[in-house]
């Protein structure tokens, strides 16, 4: 592609209202536009990333023998009725009538749809098991749009969805599926790692993993062990917890004792008060979950991870309870709520289980408890993990090693759905008896467009984008010094046509431009190979700069087919 004809406009300064380098630089080289809040255009440069991207995936989901459709964007509203999701999905559903004021959504995923197909077009174990994918534009009203493409509301997703006769079935598409991923990032040039995670808004009956993409800037933050391959994210990450220690082993536990602490209503408060470590305090909230009032007790050192709360009472909708609220149900304002003498339900985290000696709110205003011994004093049960972990807690699975707190970009998530979807809308099959049984459903998700972000934050430097080979717009960018010298442009377009006829795709900046801003725009755009064409051409030589690794160095030109082909070869 010759550069002066290439739709392309680059930018000296970054835009204002770009938080992320990604974000920057995407504007800056020239690959996006925004049209609104959350909604950009490609410019050529970004959608050959989006094709290269593309195409990676779809050799590796027919490698894992998914078969490609494309579903409507258009669902009609009855689907999601039938599924039990249009309510719960929210305001990021966008919603819309036709003229008939038949209501309709933009689909933000596809499991009703897949499922009504799939429902509508199989009947029998014979023609299970069975994998379809699309890679189609999705649509979620964000109410914060930021971020670039990280967090849009439009953008683009690969989904696939597995339907299998069995549980062992399920299981061997799900682990297929969970390679073909792997496979995938690695390819785009990712440092990525598959965590276990919360299956959230899609729900499901079994295992989940998010495929996160390190960075800085990730909204997520994931729980990785120094020792194992265990990594999760901080919403289903679990840290060891000390064995546990009956009552009667420890007779000389003090009895719990009320004492007045007037106006100490906070953790800190406690602390500087009674010169105690934060971690001797049980910390005591009151939610709302379903409608129903439910206690929460952590240590005060420690947060409430109220995915992990919402999981174990297995709720839609949890909030923390208004002041007003838990002091009619306490008898106290927070600050001096505690687990003791509660008549709602008490989840108990399992280091509050374990404690020996505790202060806690005695749910009299400003009153607390001392000597609080919780398998004396508490009824435990439900105790379970209702923390988020911190960075240096034991792996869980291990207990050897320490978790380390990593920030991530959640680039892909792989569900076993099991009936969710399968048993609310009647995807069902004859099996070999002639009995009817409800399919078991996967779900595979994959985004797109957050690729080129997350691509982006892990390969930039100061001066613009160093794209990895398998994804870059083009592989060589071509760049004669002075388009008026007639031996340096014969030189660059035989370079141009002897690098095209070996199958590389090259950007040759025919544009009578100085040269700091030809390499300017071309350290922006960062394609991995430069090669210039400058005054020693006539002895027939030319410079070639990898351009990630900044390295430089004076080739003949006769060896610039090798050397470039050498280059992607190591790679790719």
């Amino acid at each position: 592609m010759r550069q002066s004809q290439l739709f392309l406009s680059t930018m000296r300064e970054s835009p204002a209202d770009a938080e992320v380098i990604s974000h920057q630089l995407m504007l800056r080289a020239g690959l996006i536009r925004q049209l609104a809040a959350g909604v950009y255009t490609y410019l050529p440069l970004g959608r050959r990333v989006l094709q290269k991207v593309e195409h990676i995936i779809r050799e590796e989901m027919e490698r894992a023998g998914a078969q490609e459709l494309l579903m409507p964007a258009m669902q009609p509203a009855e689907l999601w009725q039938e599924s039990g999701r249009y309510s719960v999905y929210g305001p990021e559903l966008i919603r819309l009538h036709d003229r008939h004021e038949r209501e309709f959504a933009l689909g933000p995923t596809h499991e009703e749809v897949i499922t009504s197909l799939v429902r509508d077009e199989i009947n029998s174990y014979r023609r299970l098991p069975v994998t379809l994918y699309q890679i189609q534009t999705k649509f979620r009203d964000e109410r914060r749009p930021r971020f670039g493409l990280l967090r849009s509301r439009e953008f683009l997703m690969k989904d696939a969805y597995s339907f299998d006769t069995d549980w062992e079935g399920l299981d061997q598409s799900y682990w297929n599926m969970y390679r073909a991923y792997n496979r995938i990032f690695a390819r785009c040039g990712l440092n990525f790692r598959a965590v276990e995670a919360d299956s959230g808004a899609i729900g499901g009956e079994g295992g989940t993993h998010e495929f996160m993409a390190l960075a800085d800037i990730g909204e997520d933050a994931i729980a990785v062990c120094s020792q194992c391959d265990y990594a999760a994210n901080l919403e289903k990450a679990q840290a060891a917890v000390p064995a546990f220690i009956e009552a009667d082993q420890r007779a000389d536990a003090g009895t719990a004792e009320k004492f007045h602490t007037p106006n100490l209503r906070t953790i800190d408060q406690l602390v500087q008060a009674l010169h105690i470590d934060p971690a001797a305090i049980i910390k005591t909230l009151i939610f709302i979950a379903d409608n129903k009032a439910v206690a929460v007790a952590v240590r005060g050192d420690r947060d409430i991870n109220e995915i992990k709360v919402k999981n174990y009472l297995g709720v839609e909708n949890l909030a923390i309870a208004d002041p007003a609220a838990a002091a009619r149900l306490t008898g106290a304002a927070p600050g001096s709520i505690g687990p003791l003498g509660l008549t709602v339900p008490v989840l108990i985290d399992e280091e509050v289980a374990r404690m020996t000696d505790g202060v806690a709110g005695a749910n009299e205003q400003d009153y607390h408890y001392r000597h609080v011994y919780p398998a004396r004093d508490l009824e435990l049960k439900h105790v379970g993990d209702f923390r988020n972990i911190v960075e240096g807690d034991s792996c869980s699975r291990c207990e050897k090693g320490r978790l380390n707190i990593y920030r991530g970009i959640e680039i892909g998530h792989v569900f076993k759905l099991g009936t969710k979807y399968s048993a609310r809308l009647g995807a069902t099959f004859l099996n070999p008896d002639g009995q009817v049984q409800t399919m078991l459903m996967g779900c595979y998700g994959i985004g797109v467009s957050r690729i080129l972000s997350a691509v982006i934050e892990q390969n930039h430097d100061e001066h613009g984008i160093l794209w990895p080979a398998a994804v870059a717009p083009y592989c060589v960018h071509l760049i004669p010094i002075s388009v008026k010298s007639g031996f340096q442009m014969q030189t660059a377009m035989e370079l141009y046509s002897e690098l095209l006829a070996q199958g590389f795709e090259v950007l040759i900046d025919d544009r009578d431009e100085r040269p700091g801003v030809k390499f300017k725009d071309s350290d922006l755009m960062g394609l991995p190979v430069r090669i210039i064409i400058g005054r020693d051409a006539e002895q027939g030589m030319v410079e070639l700069v990898e351009r990630k690794m900044n390295k430089k160095e004076l080739i003949d030109k006769d060896a610039v087919l090798k050397r470039v082909r050498e280059f992607v070869e190591s790679e790719v």
